[in-house]
């Protein structure tokens, strides 16, 4: 694994048989939507599909854009479970991302609104495509790793690496199929 301090990956967290049933669940009975995010004064709609799960009052916000949750369902209980015990953390709500295929991506970016507290703990579970997944130092230098997530993989995001790197799933032209990317995460208020 090529990756920075405090990131911790686990490429089999689910069988292939659970994690072949709950992407295809997760494909069908999500309330997918289309966001726009606020890019450089433009409204721009970003390349992938969303959904925000969570307790009550676990809203989260971010270029532009406010979510409020969508109650947990059981399967999605199920995966807070797992990763709650891959991460060592009580998650309260999960950002589901849809990439149909490699033209859907997102560029980079750290999840440190201030919601998630001083240094948050993500616990990212990957269902479908393998797609590879950068960091990239923010000091100079711009050291950089990767990361191939695979089918039914978490990988766990702790520490300060919000405050010091950035990261992104860009776009792969020759990928066809689709991923679903949950990140649970714990809102604090």
């Amino acid at each position: 694994m090529d990756a920075p301090a405090d990131v911790h990956y686990q490429p089999e967290a689910l069988g292939r048989a659970e994690a072949d049933e709950a992407l295809a669940r997760l494909l069908t009975e999500t309330p997918w939507r289309q966001d726009h995010a606020l890019i450089f004064g433009r409204r721009v709609a970003l390349p992938r599909l969303t959904a925000w799960y969570g307790n009550d009052g676990a809203s989260y916000s971010y270029s532009g854009i406010s979510m409020q949750p969508t109650p947990w369902t059981p399967l999605l209980v199920k995966l807070k479970a797992l990763a709650e015990r891959l991460a060592g953390v009580a998650f309260n709500s999960a950002l589901l991302n849809y990439y149909r295929d490699g033209r859907d991506g997102v560029g980079w970016h750290a999840d440190a609104e201030p919601e998630l507290g001083r240094n948050p703990v993500i616990a990212s579970l990957s269902l479908g495509a393998t797609r590879r997944f950068e960091f990239r130092r923010k000091s100079p230098g711009r050291e950089t790793h990767a990361i191939e997530l695979a089918h039914g993989s978490c990988l766990v995001m702790a520490g300060a690496i919000q405050h010091e790197w950035h990261h992104r799933l860009p776009r792969a032209a020759r990928v066809t199929a689709p991923r679903i990317n949950l990140t649970f995460r714990r809102i604090v208020t």
